[in-house]
């Protein structure tokens, strides 16, 4: 039998729950499909239970910005400070956001930028995330001892060719994403990947390319 804890969870869910459903239906349908009464029925839970998680819409809202702040902010911020030994595979740290949802939420991304055409409030926050972002990918190449303008160039360039994927909804097959990632690699800092760098990219994403292309570190070009 249940205990007393696990059928309260049942009749109101979590505040997770409620979070996931609230990312689900603005990925679905934007923001204004998120309302207490639809996320009841999806969570199949009282309306009335969103009040033990949430003073009110507005208060869920919020959460969700705080969790997409933490989320694509935050973890493209940690992935340009993870351990490289050179810039060309910090480079590759920064990419994979582009390639693990858990890093960098692509949907997520674009669904937000999307709120922010409707929300004053949104788009000062979509801005801050801008900036700390193109911040971060700056301080990153200055670690390599880039001169700071070059630097900041280099990080816009980086950062603002990805918003165009995602604001685009641009699909590449891996397959053809992989043959450009030593492309895009040189053009951003002015080096070559190392094979052993793109080796480990690869094997990140399990991916294996052919080893000629591999050895060259001229795939896609």
């Amino acid at each position: 039998m249940p205990s007393g804890t696990d059928s309260a969870t049942k009749w109101k869910g979590s505040r997770e729950a409620w979070l996931d459903a609230a990312f689900e239906l603005l990925l679905d349908s934007g923001v204004e499909s998120v309302r207490i009464l639809p996320l009841a029925k999806r969570l199949k839970v009282s309306r009335t239970s969103f009040y033990w998680f949430f003073k009110d819409r507005e208060a869920l809202l919020d959460a969700l910005i705080e969790r997409w702040r933490e989320k694509n902010t935050q973890g493209l911020v940690r992935q340009t400070e993870a351990y490289a030994e050179s810039i060309t595979e910090a480079i590759l740290n920064v990419f994979d956001c582009w390639l693990n949802p858990e890093l960098f939420d692509s949907p997520l991304e674009f669904a937000m930028r999307s709120w922010a055409l409707q929300s004053g409030e949104v788009a000062s926050e979509i801005d801050t995330a801008d900036e700390i972002r193109i911040e971060a990918l700056t301080r990153m190449f200055e670690r390599f001892d880039y001169e700071q303008l070059a630097a900041n160039v280099r990080g816009r360039t980086i950062y603002l060719t990805q918003i165009g994927y995602i604001s685009m909804k641009t699909q590449e097959a891996l397959e053809v994403r992989m043959q450009r990632i030593p492309a895009y690699v040189e053009i951003f800092t002015g080096q070559a990947p190392q094979p052993r760098e793109l080796q480990r990219f690869q094997a990140r994403h399990g991916h294996a390319m052919e080893d000629a292309q591999v050895a060259s570190g001229t795939a896609g070009h």
